[in-house]
């Protein structure tokens, strides 16, 4: 017969517990909730305020952008971290989410539980004071998986200012949606199709030069890497469609290509070009 040690069963209670843990984080179900009504006019009210992409849609995708928007704060939980979360603040973030995917009416977020809403920008520790706080918005990882972190200051920046080509919540929301084949690596494999894979890195190394050479308009963060690259630019496409259009049309070919949508073919009403693949 078998005799434990204290210790022994202590370390194999522990060992199970971790196992059960494990088993409920990654095999879980997750149910997907639906609207089944339509949004309060106080949303619609925000919307049309603050959101230019939406005011520019015509009433069937403003209906459909709606019912996105619901969506999404029905299966998002949006917590404040020494921040009020605000009714606009939901909308904003929604907002945020909508956009990217909006050629894509199936598409779910099932990569994201909560939305943590800071009063500014924060540190890699997650610290709100101190010193190095530049941390605008990041997508969780390890533990912080199926989390967002974004800067209440810089989500209400990003939609009041659309002519810097910048928008913090479209950018965090853009790593999620490249999250989502299982790396983040700035090829939205899940948006691209494979024969635009090859060409699209070859893009962006080339582009990549021209920031180091300081021959662009890109946002130098972009040279971080291929993935601050891709969503740097998807902040650029949806803030400023027209002049990336203008300034760089093979980039702006391949951002119509990933997100279906070429938003310059009639500004009042954005031009899907494939009915979402």
């Amino acid at each position: 017969m078998i005799e434990l040690t204290i210790v022994q069963i202590l370390s194999l209670v522990f060992f199970l517990g971790v196992l059960v843990f494990i088993g409920l984080r990654f095999f879980r179900r997750r149910k997907w909730v639906e609207p089944t009504s339509a949004i309060p006019d106080s949303w619609k009210n925000l919307l049309e305020k603050h959101v230019s992409y939406y005011e520019d849609l015509d009433a069937a995708h403003k209906s459909l952008f709606e019912y996105k928007t619901h969506e999404f704060l029905l299966n998002c939980k949006i917590t404040g971290v020494e921040a009020i979360v605000e009714e606009k603040d939901k909308i904003l973030i929604a907002a945020s989410a909508v956009i990217p995917i909006f050629s894509f009416p199936e598409w779910k977020y099932k990569n994201l539980d909560e939305v943590l809403l800071y009063p500014d920008t924060f540190n890699e520790s997650f610290e709100t004071k101190g010193k190095g706080r530049r941390i605008l918005g990041m997508v969780g990882t390890g533990y912080m998986e199926r989390k967002m972190i974004l800067s209440k200051k810089a989500l209400r920046l990003g939609f009041k200012n659309e002519t810097d080509k910048r928008n913090t919540a479209i950018h965090e929301f853009v790593h999620l949606i490249d999250k989502m084949d299982g790396k983040v690596d700035g090829i939205p494999e899940a948006l691209l199709e494979r024969q635009y894979v090859i060409p699209w890195v070859e893009m962006i190394e080339r582009k990549l030069e021209e920031i180091v050479d300081r021959k662009t308009d890109i946002n130098p963060y972009a040279h971080t890497s291929r993935i601050e690259f891709f969503a740097v630019l998807s902040e650029y496409f949806f803030e400023r469609p027209h002049l990336l259009k203008k300034k760089h049309p093979k980039l702006y070919d391949f951002l119509t290509e990933i997100f279906d949508q070429d938003l310059t073919a009639c500004r009042r009403h954005p031009m899907f070009i494939g009915g979402g693949r």
